[in-house]
């Protein structure tokens, strides 16, 4: 997916918790860059948890993951910390205006209540994921997505169709792992 080409302008004010440079960071590595819906959603717990069980595969690629959250950077910290992903770089975005400037929108109806996501937060609250409600953990309307983001563009990108949508993490590295050899 070497066609689209973000701009240069947006990544270079992205910048981490700990003061590092999205564009930066695209030069040296690829970046898995996660936009993650809001804390207290079960899919959102259940992709952390999945994140975390591939967090060496990550390492083991050269892959920075940076997960772009809206709730300020003490809960962010608690939550990966929860999750195994002590450390992780994570960006907050309270206005959701890196959310929107990936193209990522808010859900309608369906994507966020429909049957099948019923369906699914039942069985990820059977696995032991809890939702949760308030203000400070993000907007439950806000949609995530993913970016695999290599020296300022777009290698490859996952947007979710339904909030209940389980990414294939491992063809997400891979992707990075051909783009790496290119």
């Amino acid at each position: 997916m070497n066609d689209s080409n973000i701009d240069l302008d947006f990544l270079n004010v992205m910048v981490t918790n700990s003061n590092e440079n999205l564009m930066a960071i695209t030069r040296e590595k690829p970046v898995f860059l996660m936009f993650l819906r809001h804390f207290g959603c079960v899919f959102c717990k259940e992709g952390l948890h999945d994140l975390a069980e591939l967090k060496q595969d990550f390492k083991d690629m050269g892959i920075k993951m940076v997960f772009v959250h809206m709730s300020d950077e003490d809960v962010a910290n608690e939550y990966f910390k929860n999750y195994n992903l002590e450390g992780v770089s994570h960006i907050s975005d309270p206005a959701c205006n890196h959310y929107s400037n990936f193209g990522i929108t808010k859900g309608t109806f369906s994507q966020l209540y429909g049957l099948r996501t019923w369906i699914r937060g039942f069985a990820a609250k059977r696995a032991g994921f809890e939702l949760e409600m308030a203000k400070n953990l993000g907007d439950s309307t806000q949609m995530p997505g993913i970016f695999l983001l290599y020296d300022g563009k777009i290698i490859d990108r996952f947007i979710h169709k339904k909030a209940s949508e389980r990414p294939d993490y491992k063809k997400l590295i891979s992707s990075a792992k051909a783009a790496i050899r290119e």
